[in-house]
C-alpha cells in the first residue's frame, strides 16, 4: 500500500502542542507501520512576520511576566488575528510551498490560531472537500481560547464533557466532537517501585531518596524559579531530606542561575536544561512541581505522579479548571505563596498514606490512550479521502 501524507499544524507556544502532536506522530506510526508519512509544521513561527511575532510575544510573557498572559488571552480571542484575511493572503504562498512539499491526505490541528488558516487556504485551493481538517483541542477544560472553534473543521478531540460543553457554546455542532481524552505518549506510563530506583540511579541521584521534580516548562520561567529559590534557602534551613530535579527548559540564563543556586543546597540538586525524555524525569521523581500546562499535567498522571500546582498567580482561563481537576480529584495540591513549598513538600515526606492517596488519585485519572484513540480516527478519514494533486495550478495559486 501506497504511504500517505499527514500535515499536523503546531507551535512551540509552550511545549503542550508539540508534546500533542509527537504522541499522535507516534500513535499513528505505531498502529500503522510503514503506511503513514507525518510532517509536523510550526505554523507560527514559519508562516508570517505577524504570527511569528504573536509567538515569540506569548514565550516572552508565559517565562518573565505571567502576571500580563490574562491580557494576552483577552486580546487575542477580542481581535481574532488567527482569523484575519489580510494575515491569511499574506502567509498563502507559505502555504501553497507546505501543501506541495507534504501533499497531505489529511491535516490535524493542535493549535488553536492554525486551523482558520488552513481552512482558508483549502477553500482557495479546491481542496476543502478532499482534505478533511481535524482539530485536537490540547485544553482540557472550559475557558479556553475561542480561536479552537472553526466551522470548517471536520472532527474535534476533546479531553472532557466540559471541553466539549465549550466547543458548544462556541458555535461547534456536538456531532463533530469526541471526547476521548488528552493526547498523551505512550512513553509517559507508571513504573515499578524498582524501576524508580534504577531511574534515578541513572540519573546521578540516590536511588532511595524522596525526589521532587520543579520543572519550570519548555520555555523555563514564570513563579517556578522563584519557589525554587525557596525551596533550596528554606529546604536548607530547615535540614528538608530531599533531593530535586530542576529543568530550565529553553532559558540558559535561568540555566546558570539554577546551577549558581544548587551550588547553595544542603541537599543534592540535578540541573537540567531543556532534554526531550521529560518522561524519565517524571519517572524517576515523587513529586512535580509545575505551572498547570494542559498536556504537562496529563503526563504528570499518567505517570502516577503527584502535583504541587504553581497557583500563585492566578491561571490562565484555559487552566482554572485543571487546577479546580487537581483539587477535586485529590491529584495535587496548590501552592500559593513560594514560602510554602518546602511544608508542602515535608507534609508530603511525613504522612506516607496522604501521599499515597495522591499517587492513586493521580493514577486513577490519567486516562490513558487518547493519542491512539485520536490515531484510530485519523486512520479511518485517510481511509475515506480521496486523491489530492501533487502541484496547484498557477490560477488557484493567485487565487
Amino acid at each position: 500500500m501506497a504511504s500517505q501524507n499527514v500535515l499536523i499544524l503546531t507551535s512551540n507556544t509552550g511545549g503542550g502542542h508539540r508534546s500533542a502532536a509527537s504522541a499522535l506522530e507516534n500513535s499513528l506510526h505505531s498502529l500503522s507501520p510503514g503506511r503513514i508519512l507525518v510532517k509536523m509544521s510550526q505554523v507560527l513561527e514559519e508562516g508570517h512576520l505577524f504570527s511569528r511575532t504573536a509567538a515569540d510575544l506569548y514565550n516572552l510573557l508565559l517565562r518573565d511576566h505571567q502576571d500580563l498572559m490574562k491580557y494576552y488571552f483577552w486580546a487575542v480571542n477580542k481581535l481574532k488575528p488567527n482569523e484575519s484575511k489580510l494575515v491569511f493572503k499574506s502567509a498563502m504562498g507559505y502555504g501553497i510551498r507546505l501543501f506541495e512539499k507534504v501533499v497531505p491526505n489529511v491535516i490535524v490541528s493542535v493549535h488553536p490560531m492554525t486551523q482558520h488558516f488552513f481552512a482558508y487556504i483549502l477553500k482557495r485551493l479546491g481542496l476543502q472537500d478532499k482534505i478533511p481538517l481535524l482539530t485536537v483541542v490540547t485544553d482540557p477544560y472550559h475557558g479556553f481560547w475561542k480561536g479552537w472553534a472553526c466551522d470548517d473543521v471536520s472532527q474535534y478531540y476533546v479531553a472532557s464533557d466540559d471541553a466539549k460543553q465549550q466547543l458548544i457554546e462556541f458555535g461547534v455542532g456536538s456531532h463533530k466532537i469526541q471526547v476521548v481524552g488528552m493526547p498523551v505518549h505512550s512513553k509517559f506510563k507508571p513504573v515499578s517501585p524498582q524501576e524508580k530506583r534504577f531511574l534515578k540511579a541513572s540519573l546521578g541521584l540516590d536511588p532511595d531518596k524522596f525526589t521532587v521534580f520543579v520543572n519550570s516548562g519548555w520555555i523555563g520561567g514564570g513563579n517556578i524559579p522563584q519557589i525554587y529559590e525557596a525551596l533550596i534557602r528554606e529546604g536548607s534551613a530547615m535540614g528538608l531530606d530531599i533531593q530535586a530535579i530542576f529543568l530550565a527548559g529553553k532559558n540558559d540564563a535561568l540555566l546558570g542561575k539554577a546551577h549558581a543556586m544548587a551550588a547553595s543546597a544542603h541537599f543534592p540538586v540535578k540541573v537540567m536544561g531543556y532534554t526531550s525524555e521529560i518522561d524519565v524525569l517524571m519517572k524517576a521523581s515523587d513529586v512535580m512541581l509545575s505551572k498547570l500546562g494542559g498536556l504537562t499535567t496529563f503526563e504528570a498522571l499518567s505517570c502516577r505522579l503527584p502535583i504541587i500546582a504553581d497557583t500563585i498567580t492566578p491561571p490562565m482561563p484555559q487552566e482554572m479548571q485543571t487546577a479546580a481537576f487537581l483539587e477535586n480529584t485529590g491529584a495535587g495540591l496548590m501552592l500559593k505563596q513560594p514560602g510554602q513549598i518546602v511544608s508542602v513538600v515535608k507534609s508530603l515526606i511525613d504522612d506516607p498514606a496522604s501521599y499515597y492517596a495522591l499517587q492513586e488519585a493521580a493514577e486513577l485519572h490519567g486516562r490513558p490512550g487518547a493519542s491512539d484513540m485520536i490515531a484510530r480516527d485519523v486512520l479511518r478519514y485517510l481511509d475515506l479521502s480521496a486523491p489530492v494533486p501533487l502541484r496547484i495550478n498557477e490560477s488557484k495559486r493567485k487565487a
